[in-house]
């Protein structure tokens, strides 16, 4: 059985992913593929998870996570949305990076599950975004705790990455650029299903389509219907220029509230966001998905 751990991060899909699953429900049942919602994670993973410091693991709580595999001859895959798998949000930014605990949890799943196969798939988002929407998601007390403790222009999500492949060396590992999502959606559903990339999905342009304009709208439809001879990278290229042409700006764009956050320091960010996009890529057993 191949397990499959969708981790967020936070701020990105915002249950979107699931629900497009929901919408291959029959065909990815076919193939022998299942997901499981945030419910199956609250009720028999996050208690677990939060006490690994704190208590000896319990045995029951390993047979409770092992027990969401599914007994069925036919099934060879599962994908769990975990979302704060990675930490908590009072703890996606402590001790001077991104989500330390992240190395740790998916080893003690790579331990629970390990007559399967697991896999961790990743949405990381740009840190100049990412920051403040953290930062100002948490409580006063805990945020300037944060900005007291931290030297913010040092995160980056490599430190991360290293961290899970230096702890869960066997763990395979996905990750896509949550600024790419609109034109990767189906690429990322076939990765988490474990499917070839020539299978359709219902719903893969969906996301896309909810950032134009309704003119935007009819031409992706347009194009999805009848440029079905292209190359892949060929239609990519226009639905890149359609979204390029008639993107809804208050879909898109987002206010940072984060007080001294400036363009300049998100440009900043940015750059070091696409070299570290860059350096992963060249990481082995790390596959990143782009457009």
């Amino acid at each position: 059985m191949q397990v499959v751990i969708h981790a967020g991060a936070a701020f990105t899909d915002q249950g979107l992913l699931l629900k497009s699953l929901r919408a291959n429900a029959n065909m990815l049942a076919e193939n022998g593929i299942s997901f499981l919602g945030p419910k199956v994670f609250r009720q028999s993973f996050m208690a677990p998870l939060a006490g690994l410091h704190a208590a000896p693991l319990d045995p029951l709580q390993h047979a409770a996570m092992r027990d969401v595999v599914p007994d069925d001859p036919a099934a060879r895959r599962v994908i769990l949305s975990a979302p704060g798998f990675l930490g908590e949000r009072n703890a996606i930014i402590q001790d001077g990076q991104f989500c330390p605990l992240a190395g740790q949890r998916v080893a003690y799943l790579d331990k629970v599950f390990a007559e399967h196969e697991v896999e961790l798939c990743v949405a990381l988002r740009n840190p100049g975004s990412f920051i403040p929407k953290v930062l100002m998601s948490l409580h006063e007390s805990t945020r300037q705790e944060v900005l007291d403790t931290t030297d913010l222009s040092c995160l980056s999500w490599l430190t991360m990455i290293e961290d899970i492949r230096d702890l869960a060396p066997d763990v395979r590992v996905t990750l896509w650029s949550n600024e790419d999502t609109p034109l990767i959606w189906g690429d990322i559903l076939r990765t988490l299903a474990g499917l070839p990339a020539n299978t359709p999905m219902q719903s893969e342009y969906a996301l896309l389509s909810s950032l134009v304009s309704d003119i935007g709208k009819r031409e992706i439809l347009a194009l999805v219907r009848q440029d079905t001879a292209s190359a892949d990278d060929a239609i990519r290229d226009k639905l890149a220029d359609i979204f390029d042409t008639h993107a809804k700006l208050d879909e898109i764009e987002e206010t940072l509230d984060l007080p001294g956050w400036s363009e300049e320091i998100v440009a900043a960010f940015s750059e070091i966001y696409e070299q570290d996009l860059a350096r992963l890529q060249t990481m082995p057993d790390i596959r990143v998905i782009r457009p």
